[in-house]
């Protein structure tokens, strides 16, 4: 249990040219962490420009939300990379988002992966080893290590942590656990929490008590210092407003971890 801080994280920038999805400006007035989408699942050019500024007008810290080459399937999709052809492409959409993040008088503060390759890093040690090379490389364009969010006890955290790189552990609100405190595959029908009053209770109850109900009942123990509330979802912004509020009245201080 982290005590009485956490942070909160939104995924943000997941549009494509005229596409949009999230409403980032919205989101950016509750969030302390925003996971900006590098152009592999989400997010162009313009957009990764435009959350860099609001983010950094606001003093919300950006996050590099690093993803498989999967636009198509919104980076969603289990996909076989070759080791270094993923750390490669894990330091490019790094280095692609510093930019912007300098340019709006920021930096890229800390590295998360999306969708599929943050489930696959979960336990498979190659891919975990790769995303954490990726990590490395992009370090001479950002100031040193960079932290790396992702689920407690995971392979990513476990091979972040062995080569001296800060580790954030993060949980989350809107979705469903297993008995062992993994997430429900999205694939499940059951995979997201739906009703605003369930995930806003889960939120205090993860940041409080470091406990959530798992999807067969049973109380599962979680360890998060970061809470993340999916912006893609119908009304996100005004449910993160909620979760926030809830938190603050629980005695629980919201502040980014970087």
């Amino acid at each position: 249990m982290t005590g009485t801080v956490i942070d909160l994280n939104a995924d943000l920038g997941e549009g494509f040219g005229r596409w949009t999805l999230t409403d980032d400006e919205a989101l950016l007035s509750v969030v302390t962490s925003a996971n900006v989408a590098c152009g592999f699942h989400a997010g162009d050019a313009s957009t990764m420009r435009r959350v860099c500024s609001l983010a950094a007008e606001r003093g919300v810290r950006i996050g590099a939300q690093v993803s498989y080459r999967d636009l198509a399937g919104f980076g969603r999709r289990p996909m076989e990379v070759p080791p270094d052809e993923l750390a490669d492409e894990i330091a490019y959409q790094i280095g692609a988002l510093q930019v912007f993040a300098r340019a709006a008088g920021s930096r890229v503060s800390y590295v998360k992966p999306h969708g599929a390759l943050y489930n696959k890093v979960v336990a498979d040690s190659e891919q975990a080893e790769a995303v954490v090379a990726g990590v490395l490389r992009a370090g001479a364009v950002c100031d040193g290590p960079l932290p790396v969010l992702g689920l407690p006890g995971s392979k990513l955290l476990q091979v972040a942590e062995g080569v001296g790189l800060p580790v954030v552990t993060e949980a989350f609100a809107d979705r469903a656990y297993t008995w062992a405190g993994t997430l429900v595959p999205r694939k499940d029908a059951d995979a997201v929490v739906h009703d605003p009053e369930t995930v806003i209770a889960r939120a205090v109850g993860m940041a409080r008590d470091g406990l959530v109900t798992a999807i067969g009942g049973e109380p599962v123990a979680v360890d998060a210092r970061s809470l993340c509330v999916h912006g893609d979802t119908p009304g996100a912004a005004q449910l993160a407003w909620r979760v926030r509020g809830a938190l603050a009245s629980a005695g629980i201080r919201v502040e980014a971890f970087t």
